[in-house]
C-alpha cells in the first residue's frame, strides 16, 4: 500500500498581509514545506494580479495544494482559475471578507462579486459571529455556495492578529482534519509499468 500523497500548504494573507503576530504568520514557521504568497502591493489589491499569483504558485506545485486562507484571500482562493482547481486538494477559508458591503473599502470593489461557484475540493469556511468585515449570514451564505463546511467561532472578530489567538491550534486543528478528508479524493498515481520489449523473432 503506497503512503499517502504529501499535501502543499499555501498561505494567502489577505489586504495588508498578515503581520507577525498573526495566526498565517505563525503557522508560516510551524507548517513543514509551507509557501507564502507574496503580492506585489499589499495596500492597494488588483484582483487579477493577485488571483494570477496565486495561480502561479498554485502552478509551480509539485504536490496537491493545501490552501490556508484569510479575508480577502479567501476570495483570490475561491476565484482560482478552473484548470487549476484541479491541482487543489482542500481549503481552509478563514474570515471571507465581504467587498460587497455597504462600507468596503473602495479599494477592495475591484475583487466583486464575492466568486459564489461550488468548489470541487474538501472546503471549511470558519467564520465569526461579531466579525465586523462579514455578517454572520453573508458567511454562512458562501459556505453553502462553495460547498464548504462551516465552523463558527465565538467572539472572534476578524479572526486575525487583534483576535489574541497565538498559533491558534484550534485552527490547526480544523487543518489536520480538512488534510485527512482532503487526502481521501486524491487519486493515488498510477504505478508505472514498465514499457514491453518489441517482439524480436530472432
Amino acid at each position: 500500500m503506497m503512503p499517502p500523497m504529501r499535501l502543499q500548504p499555501i498561505i494567502v494573507p489577505g489586504w495588508k498581509n498578515s503581520g507577525p503576530e498573526h495566526w498565517q504568520s505563525r503557522w508560516t514557521a510551524l507548517l513543514p514545506l509551507a509557501v507564502r504568497i507574496e503580492q506585489r502591493d499589499w495596500e492597494n489589491p488588483v484582483a487579477p494580479e493577485w488571483v494570477a499569483t496565486l495561480a502561479a504558485e498554485v502552478d509551480r506545485a509539485r504536490n496537491p495544494v493545501l490552501l490556508i486562507a484569510h479575508s480577502l484571500g479567501c476570495l483570490v482562493s475561491a476565484a482560482l482559475p478552473v484548470p487549476l482547481r484541479a491541482k487543489v486538494a482542500g481549503a481552509l477559508l478563514v474570515a471571507p471578507a465581504d467587498v460587497e458591503r455597504a462600507d468596503a473599502p473602495g479599494c477592495l470593489r475591484g475583487f466583486a462579486p464575492v466568486p459564489r461557484q461550488s468548489l470541487p475540493y474538501q472546503s471549511v469556511v470558519v467564520a465569526s459571529d461579531n466579525d465586523p468585515y462579514c455578517r454572520l449570514e453573508r458567511a454562512r451564505a458562501f459556505a453553502n455556495d462553495w460547498g464548504s463546511r462551516i465552523v463558527i467561532l465565538s467572539d472572534a472578530g476578524h479572526i486575525n492578529a487583534d483576535s489574541g489567538l497565538g498559533d491558534w491550534p484550534q485552527g490547526l486543528k480544523l487543518l489536520g482534519a480538512l488534510r485527512r478528508r482532503a487526502s481521501w479524493r486524491i487519486p493515488t498515481p498510477a504505478k508505472r509499468i514498465p514499457p514491453i520489449p518489441l517482439y524480436d523473432p530472432s
